[in-house]
């Protein structure tokens, strides 16, 4: 495959899964009428994803700098289809769930009443400051991380090497604020 494709195929991607994220989030794709019974335990599902790629991320950089290519190869394969699966957990999840889930709604209602607001104060702040750059560079990362999986796995070294720079340290805070994100709006979900 010509780098030329492998460019095209990255971006059409990224634009896919960014879209439908963003028609997902604005409500614009139509889901069931009642979610399924499984549907509350998907954002536990990815929290759980987001910290086992975490650690799979610090694990597969230990042993690059330990030399093991072999292992550093494997950690990646099983990080990359973990995070891929949480993708698709994260999509199904927002295509089932209609509800806003806003932090600092204790009624559940998706809006938040001066009272709500005001207990919620600076944590929100902190969640806020949180969720943004996580959501930002959520998106920025994807087509870093399929091109640094295809380069690798290529043994295209020196190409990865430049990508990882930028993917690694990215991928380990989306996956790791994800973390911190769940933890942090768990107590607002009203399902």
């Amino acid at each position: 495959m010509s780098d030329k494709f492998i460019i095209r195929f990255v971006a059409g991607v990224t634009i896919f899964v960014i879209a439908v994220v963003v028609l997902l989030n604005r409500h614009l794709i139509p889901g069931p009428a009642v979610a399924p019974a499984f549907t509350p335990y998907l954002p536990m599902l990815n929290a759980v994803l987001n910290g086992t790629c975490t650690v799979l991320l610090l694990l597969s950089l230990y042993q690059i700098k330990q030399g093991n290519i072999t292992l550093h190869k494997r950690l990646n394969i099983v990080t990359f289809c973990l995070s891929s699966l949480f993708l698709v957990s994260y999509i199904l999840f927002h295509y089932l769930m209609r509800n806003e889930i806003v932090y600092g709604d204790l009624n559940g209602d998706g809006k938040l009443s001066d009272v709500e607001r005001a207990s919620a104060g600076s944590l929100r702040t902190i969640y806020l400051v949180i969720l943004w750059p996580h959501i930002i560079l959520a998106a920025a990362v994807l087509p870093l991380i399929l091109l640094s999986f295809h380069r690798g796995l290529q043994m295209q070294v020196e190409k990865h090497r430049k990508l990882v720079r930028w993917a690694f340290p990215i991928w380990l805070y989306v996956t790791a604020s994800g973390v911190v994100v769940y933890l942090m709006i768990r107590p607002f979900y009203h399902f």
